[in-house]
């Protein structure tokens, strides 16, 4: 048996592309977009704690390092601050909004907290052209929220964009590659946002269209091949994207080694086993089926938090599956799904990006295991997922699926866990999907499912005043889950929806819509 909980969350060095992106976080809710971005153009993004040295920063050989925009003031005790030799390294650098203004101050500027805030859409006017700015026009739209300002440059630096509010929009040192951005580009409500960052990327850093998953796809069954050299693996599979892809790239790279185990823990969809069980079978995949449904609700029992579900949940699939390597001592790996949200949402290591949630995969691990971990999507978005689920040919009918989470309909009752919960929400859950698919929706929705709010509402029925449960009904559109929109669901839609769970499923009286964006809310309710 391998040692336990070996756990590498960075790339291997095989599949290191040679021109990266390094971006230091200070906990701006969107610095997973701005990852996103600079992968769009085809270019590797690593996001790294910001009080990565300069020498640990060096030593990932940049060809660029782009400073996140944060939540904290530069003045202000205890603010998260950079070591400030990274400004010695012979690479562009580009701050946006709070990185812009630790910049300044690290640099020999001053930054104070402005007498108007601005947040929301205002217009860029660019004093002069740069490479920054080749292709833009003189005046663009961009998305503002700061409450600091640079009172004073430091030496060398210059403004060359201003807003009505903002005279240093946009700054940049004189002799040296480093850009300020006031402004976040990496949103959609700046439009031009893309280009700007190409522009950065491309003319200003130098790097070329390298990122794609043809090559991640090649390099990293290699690195898969040499990781679990003549041993066999376990594959924790759901069925859904991320697991599916996962175990198609491993099985791939060491053929019938890979047993890909299929846990019924009583959380599932309505119909989820044997769907998943006819899905999987397509792909001539190695699959056992394990009902521990009884197991996983008596650990559930009476557990109200959210957080305490899914530890316990993750806790009681490693039982199971080290259960299944302990009769087969060549199984010494365990094969997941885990993206890199997964990891940025469960807090990444020595950085600011706040946990939002455990992912039962990540955080959700035992501290000791005797299995070693295989995860290689680690490192990619979900859209990248499905990309390089393209690329191994599996049909577009599994890429497709609406994400289902790993803890399955545990996140998805406010209340307690129980089998009429769980029964009664896979009804409702299916209601919703079906009428979804029935309007033709369902593939311009990411993510769309009922939640049960453990709620008593006061209805009338049949004449009669009833009791009856809450259903809300979540449905979101995204492009990787780090940040949604809720759904524009026509109402004819909602009110089907509405009607058939209100009719068909016991023990409900009323539905609701949920129309909150991520952030502030999380697509989960759990």
């Amino acid at each position: 048996m391998a040692p336990g909980n070996q756990i590498d969350r960075g790339l291997p060095p095989s599949i290191q592309p040679t021109e990266k992106i390094l971006i230091l976080d200070f906990g701006s809710q969107y610095t997973q977009l701005i990852a996103r971005r600079v992968r769009e153009l085809e270019v590797f993004s690593e996001i790294v704690p910001f009080s990565m040295s300069a020498s640990e920063l060096a030593a990932k050989k940049p060809y660029g390092i782009i400073l996140s925009g944060g939540p904290a003031s530069v003045y202000a005790e205890g603010a998260p601050l950079c070591d400030p030799a990274l400004f010695s390294l012979s690479v562009p650098i580009l701050g946006i909004c709070y990185g812009m203004q630790l910049m300044a101050h690290l640099l020999g500027g001053s930054v104070e907290k402005s007498s108007r805030r601005e947040y929301g859409r205002t217009h860029l006017t660019i004093k002069e052209n740069t490479d920054l700015f080749a292709g833009l026009a003189r005046e663009i739209p961009v998305w503002m929220s700061h409450g600091d300002k640079i009172d004073r440059l430091p030496d060398e630096f210059e403004s060359i964009a201003v807003t009505e509010h903002s005279p240093a929009a946009v700054i940049r040192h004189r002799k040296r590659p480093f850009y300020g951005l006031q402004f976040h580009p990496e949103v959609s409500h700046t439009p031009d946002g893309t280009h700007l960052l190409e522009n950065f990327i491309r003319s200003i850093c130098g790097c070329k269209p390298t990122w794609n998953m043809g090559l991640y796809l090649k390099e990293a069954q290699q690195r898969i091949k040499e990781e679990i050299g003549h041993r066999s693996a376990i594959a924790a599979i759901s069925g859904g994207v991320d697991s599916t892809v996962a175990a198609v790239l491993v099985q791939q790279a060491i053929g019938d080694r890979l047993r890909c185990v299929f846990v019924d823990n009583g959380l599932l969809r309505k119909n989820e086993a044997q769907e998943v069980s006819e899905t999987l079978s397509r792909l001539h995949l190695n699959l056992k089926l394990i009902n521990a449904e009884e197991q996983f609700l008596t650990k559930l029992s009476s557990v109200k938090d959210f957080e305490e579900r899914r530890k316990i949940i993750g806790q009681e699939f490693i039982s199971l599956f080290e259960q299944e390597a302990r009769a087969d001592h060549e199984i010494a790996y365990l094969v997941q799904g885990t993206l890199y949200p997964d990891l940025i949402e469960s807090g990444l290591k020595n950085g600011l990006s706040a946990k939002i949630k455990t992912h039962h995969n990540v955080g959700g691990l035992p501290e000791k295991m005797n299995l070693s971990l295989v995860e290689p999507l680690r490192f990619l978005f979900k859209d990248e997922v499905r990309k390089l689920g393209a690329a191994l040919q599996i049909p577009a009918s599994i890429l497709n699926r609406h994400p289902f989470p790993g803890p399955g309909l545990a996140v998805r009752i406010l209340g307690d866990v129980t089998k009429e919960k769980l029964n009664r929400l896979r009804e409702a859950d299916a209601i919703v999907e079906e009428e979804i698919r029935a309007a033709n929706l369902y593939q311009a929705i990411w993510q769309a499912f009922a939640v049960d709010l453990s709620v008593q509402s006061v209805g009338v029925m049949g004449d009669k005043r009833t009791e009856e449960s809450v259903i809300a009904v979540r449905a979101v559109t995204s492009i990787d889950g780090m940040t949604a929109d809720w759904a524009k669901i026509p109402h004819d839609v909602l009110a089907s929806i509405s009607t058939r769970i209100t009719n068909e499923v016991h023990g409900v009286n009323r539905v609701v819509y949920d129309i909150s964006s991520k952030p502030p809310s999380t697509i989960e309710w759990g």
